[in-house]
């Protein structure tokens, strides 16, 4: 009875969402949606968010977020650790985690002040992750954080104090894997973790119409019951049919402009028009400044995205380093996070964030509301092209003083020199010409009281001194921003 009282909400929901499009400004087409500005002001300002894979898989904390996949696949670790703690997955299935999923540490107000220290300008949770289990309160799936395991709107909760800390929202979305590429073909072996109806909703166990029409539905109840100001989407999207992503966007776009704000759609590989998304790298980023806003999610620690008992976590540079890195070419950063199942972040990722956190509070005024330079950077390091494929090579990579990022304020008048380590002697800046300097011209390391003396050679080469500093007084950790005003600066060739 339960799955055919979802199949009858899905049906209502369907035709709900085609009314509601009638009329509206926005049409389910590609031309029509591409009149969305797909980065506005605020985003392109915003630089830095947090979000955060907590879920389910929390409770098994082992392996990583796909344990729910890997559990039944057999010859898999996963499914040999599964098999000696819990049994057989038939009999234990990973809905028998969901009502262990308890949340007695989980204080949103906490939460979002944390990200506020941060530095985060946007925060929010993974909404939906590929295991089907919606976190907030839902009519298209009994598989949902009110009805079942924390009995508890988590994505209510975070969005109402993300948004009382003067921050914007994010929901995101990894739920069309759910049905492609993550249960699929992996319970058959498997029947009796199966063996009900509301268990197979789970699953993804039905038909693929069916199963697009919850697709959709889920987004549509988030944007109505939450309003999120950015909906980001994991890979495998474009196995979604066309015409449902297509409808998602109108109904999202054209729900904003009854909210009145500015909303951002962020996707994957060629999922969606560029137009009217924003792209996303997974763990890599833009090997040189980009002409159009992007994205890179990356997570805190060195493995899994969701906590395990194993969890290795980054230290602080290179979080700020890739931070810095990204800024310069034109993207901004998703950083994730792995609360643990009962909803304490533990302390080592409170730690880089507080860190972070410290390092913005610096150097904000060369992130924030900025632009890329003509140039976005100098030095030895250089970023390796081919996206995720090398997202390894990206976690190897180790910076320097030598490395150099350059971003500038919005209105082109000051530049900002961002070095990836403490320069121990005279900076001289490979990449900047000074073409001229009205009698105003300074240059300031953010943090330090006072400006600090330069010189411009025949060739306009700008050289920076350096303050005699005690390491115990250097204004920041791991990078150094430093401030060019009253220059007309060029690029070197």
């Amino acid at each position: 009875m339960r799955h055919f009282a979802i199949a009858l909400m899905a049906f209502a929901a369907a035709a709900s969402i085609s009314n509601r499009l009638s009329g509206q400004d926005f049409k389910p087409d590609w031309q029509s949606l591409a009149a969305h500005d797909e980065a506005p002001e605020w985003f392109k300002d915003s630089k830095l968010g947090i979000y955060f894979h907590w879920g389910v898989y929390a409770v098994p904390a082992y392996g990583s977020e796909w344990y729910p996949r890997n559990m039944f696949l057999k010859g898999h670790q996963v499914n040999k650790h599964h098999v000696d703690v819990y049994g057989d997955p038939g009999k234990y299935g990973y809905h028998r985690f969901v009502d262990q999923w308890q949340t007695p540490e989980f204080d949103a107000t906490e939460w979002a002040k944390l990200f506020k220290a941060t530095g985060a300008r946007f925060a929010g949770p993974v909404a939906e992750h590929h295991d089907g289990f919606s976190l907030w309160d839902s009519q298209a799936t009994p598989w949902n954080s009110v009805d079942k395991g924390p009995k508890r709107d988590l994505l209510g909760e975070l969005t109402e104090a993300i948004r009382a800390e003067g921050m914007k929202t994010i929901a995101t979305f990894h739920h069309a894997r759910n049905f492609y590429g993550h249960f699929e073909g992996m319970v058959k072996d498997y029947p009796s973790a199966n063996e009900n109806e509301e268990t197979a909703i789970l699953y993804a166990q039905m038909p693929a119409e069916q199963f697009h029409q919850m697709w959709l539905d889920k987004l549509a109840e988030v944007i109505d019951q939450y309003q999120p100001d950015i909906i980001w989407f994991d890979s495998w999207l474009d196995r979604i049919p066309e015409s449902y992503r297509q409808e998602f966007a109108a109904y999202y776009l054209n729900a904003a402009k009854t909210w009145d704000r500015d909303v951002v759609i962020v996707r994957k590989q060629e999922d969606l028009p560029l137009d009217m998304s924003v792209l996303d790298h997974e763990k890599s980023r833009e090997p040189r400044a980009a002409e159009k806003v992007w994205m890179t999610d990356d997570t805190i620690s060195t493995g899994s995205w969701c906590y395990t008992d194993s969890l290795k976590i980054k230290p602080t540079r290179k979080v700020i380093h890739a931070l810095v890195d990204t800024v310069a070419k034109n993207g901004i950063v998703l950083l994730n996070i792995s609360p643990m199942a009962n909803g304490r972040i533990p302390d080592d990722q409170r730690q880089v964030l507080a860190e972070l956190g410290e390092w913005m509070d610096v150097n904000g005024e060369a992130i924030y509301a900025t632009r890329p330079w003509k140039a976005y950077g100098e030095g030895p390091t250089v970023e390796p092209e081919g996206g995720f494929k090398k997202h390894g090579e990206f976690l190897k990579l180790e910076y320097s003083a030598a490395d150099v990022r350059y971003t500038q304020s919005k209105d082109g008048t000051t530049v900002y020199a961002i070095t990836l380590g403490w320069p121990e002697s005279a900076i001289q800046l490979q990449s900047v010409r000074v073409q001229s300097a009205d009698d105003q011209a300074t240059v300031q390391l953010l943090g330090h009281d006072g400006t600090l003396a330069y010189e411009v050679d025949d060739q306009g080469q700008l050289t920076i001194q350096m303050p005699a500093i005690a390491a115990d007084d250097l204004p920041c950790d791991c990078a150094y921003s430093f401030k060019l005003t009253g220059f007309e600066l060029d690029a070197a060739e």
